[in-house]
C-alpha cells in the first residue's frame, strides 16, 4: 500500500485480479478440475462471448449438490448448480461494507464491479483473513514499540 496506509483500505486493493471463469454449460466435473488446476476455491460462470457474469460455483456448491448425491459430476451441468444472482459490489469500496454484505448475504466471494458490466476481480474470505494477519501483524509490532517505550521511560524516571 502507499505511504497514508491510515486511510481506509478497499475492496479493490484487497481483491484478487485473478478471476477464472466458466460456461453455464461445462459441467460439475469440468468446473472441477479448473478449479484444482487454477488452484481457486471458485469459478465465476459467464455467458461465452459477453463477459457478464451470471452466476458463481464454488467447492462448497461441488460438496453440496455433486458429491453428495449419487450422480456422476458429469451428468450434472454447471447451470444447475451455480449461486444465482451474484453478490456484487464496487472496488472503491470499505472493506467494512464488503464484510457486511458477506455477511446480510452469508456468502464467502463478491464480484468486485466498476460500474454495471466491468468484473475487475474477486474479493473472498481468505483475503479478509490474509488483511486482518496483515494488520494484527502492524499492530502487534506498534504495541511492542510502545510497550519498550513505556519501559524506556519507567527506566528514565
Amino acid at each position: 500500500m502507499s505511504s497514508s496506509s491510515s486511510a481506509e483500505a478497499t475492496v479493490g486493493q484487497l481483491m484478487t485480479k485473478k478471476l477464472e471463469t466458466i460456461n453455464p454449460s461445462n459441467t460439475a466435473q469440468e468446473a472441477a478440475k479448473k478449479m484444482r488446476d487454477k488452484k481457486v476455491s471458485s469459478l465465476v460462470v459467464t455467458i461465452p462471448l459477453e463477459d457478464k457474469p451470471i452466476g458463481i460455483v464454488t467447492e462448497r456448491d461441488l460438496v453440496r449438490q455433486v458429491c453428495t448425491k449419487d450422480v456422476s459430476s458429469n451428468s450434472i451441468i454447471v447451470h444447475e448448480i451455480m449461486s444465482s444472482p451474484i453478490a456484487t459490489i464496487d472496488a472503491n469500496s470499505s472493506i467494512e461494507v464488503a464484510a457486511d454484505i458477506m455477511i446480510q448475504d452469508k456468502v464467502r466471494h463478491l464480484i468486485v464491479m466498476k460500474g454495471e458490466n466491468k468484473v475487475l476481480g474477486i474479493i473472498t474470505s481468505s483475503d479478509f483473513i490474509d488483511y486482518l494477519d496483515d494488520k494484527l501483524n502492524l499492530d502487534d509490532v506498534n504495541a511492542r514499540i510502545l510497550q519498550s517505550l513505556k519501559e524506556e521511560e519507567g527506566k528514565e524516571k
